[in-house]
């Protein structure tokens, strides 16, 4: 099976050195709000929380962990991180979006 969301190197470095517990799990989820109707939560959890219905992709330091409502909206998504002198933090490149905000942190779909 596919990748339902990848993450580039750059953003995937990111998320190992922010973890604060080695076992803790990236949750990426989608929200009701933002600019556009819908945003973007990504957080640690610790891996108790995650239940049998989650999407769960294992990557060497983490694992990243979906919900199956949030799985609809971010299936092909690709996260990025850009921390250069302006850069942005992380990025979602997301091919669901019909429209996304001006600080791509929100969106929407038909």
């Amino acid at each position: 099976m596919a990748e339902v969301v990848t993450l580039t190197e750059s953003a995937f470095q990111q998320v190992r050195s922010e973890m604060e517990v080695k076992e803790d799990n990236l949750r990426l989820r989608v929200a009701g709000g933002g600019c556009s109707g819908m945003s973007y939560e990504l957080f640690s959890e610790a891996s108790d929380q995650v239940q049998d219905i989650d999407t769960v992709i294992d990557h060497v330091d983490f694992k990243v962990v979906i919900d199956q409502k949030s799985l609809i909206y971010l299936k092909g998504m690709e996260l990025d991180y850009d921390g250069g002198l302006q850069g942005k933090g992380f990025v979602f490149r997301n091919p669901n979006a019909t429209s996304t905000c001006g600080c791509g942190e929100s969106f929407s779909v038909v």
